[in-house]
């Protein structure tokens, strides 16, 4: 059994590969939308704040649309549930964490190079100032996508159907992004924002990525370490949560 794990892990990632690929409009909605709005608020942006106007409107956008992205996560799964072909999967030796890894890495994939495109857009058409190095900038973008996948792959064990998903997903996006300083900066924000800014996962990603566009290695390891840890509870509720069985969620 166990030395078909790679053979299992391959078909699931080839499979849901294939999925992704055939329904791309959310992930190129999410890349093309914050690019326009990276290009407009710059200016307003750049006048209000002199110093880190330019990265305050990239990594904004890039985060505020990557938590959108949750929908596309957490639609990956909620499809399976769709097309009543998960339990059929359960049935299988394929294990719940090899079920999830086949349907996450396609899509941490897509998020991966989602954010790097929109970072090369924002250092060459933005005019972003970049002095943090490509390993370290990449490194905070996995983490964000790790953080991000785990959550997601939790929320679509919880909802119900595709609109209660858009519904959370909608509305947590703009909560996360608004708490986390992706619209204002965290010392433009009234101070009760200000101090419930840390409990937003939102908070700290912005704050790792504008630190690894600096090239602030240190302030990167200290938000990479609270999103990796808000991944890990997620993805193990995850895990506990579809391992029940999804049979009660139906109906």
């Amino acid at each position: 059994m166990r030395t078909d794990l790679p053979r299992r892990l391959a078909l699931l990632v080839g499979h849901n590969t294939t999925l992704r690929l055939r329904d791309p409009g959310h992930l190129i909605s999410y890349l093309v939308m914050p690019m326009v709005l990276m290009l407009v608020f710059s200016p307003l942006y750049r006048a209000a704040l002199p110093r880190g106007g330019e990265a305050q409107a990239v990594i904004g956008m890039l985060v505020m649309f990557s938590v959108l992205s949750l929908s596309v996560v957490g639609t990956a799964l909620l499809t399976e549930r769709t097309w009543r072909t998960w339990n059929r999967m359960r049935v299988t030796p394929v294990s719940v964490v090899e079920m999830l890894i086949g349907k996450a890495l396609p899509v941490f994939v897509l998020l991966v190079v989602q954010q790097t495109i929109l970072i090369v857009f924002g250092a060459q058409v933005v005019d972003m100032p970049v002095a943090g190095s490509f390993a370290l900038i990449l490194s905070a973008v996995c983490v964000w996508s790790f953080a991000l996948l785990a959550i997601g792959v939790a929320l679509a064990g919880v909802v119900r159907s595709h609109g209660e998903l858009a519904a959370v997903c909608d509305v947590g996006a703009l909560t996360v992004s608004a708490l986390g300083g992706a619209l204002t900066p965290i010392a433009m924000m009234p101070a009760w924002a200000q101090a419930v800014a840390p409990a937003s996962p939102g908070y700290w990603a912005v704050t790792m990525l504008k630190a690894a566009v600096a090239g602030e290695a240190d302030a990167v390891a200290r938000a990479a370490l609270v999103l990796v840890a808000v991944g890990a509870v997620a993805g193990v509720l995850a895990c506990i949560r579809i391992g029940r069985g999804l049979k009660e969620l139906q109906g």
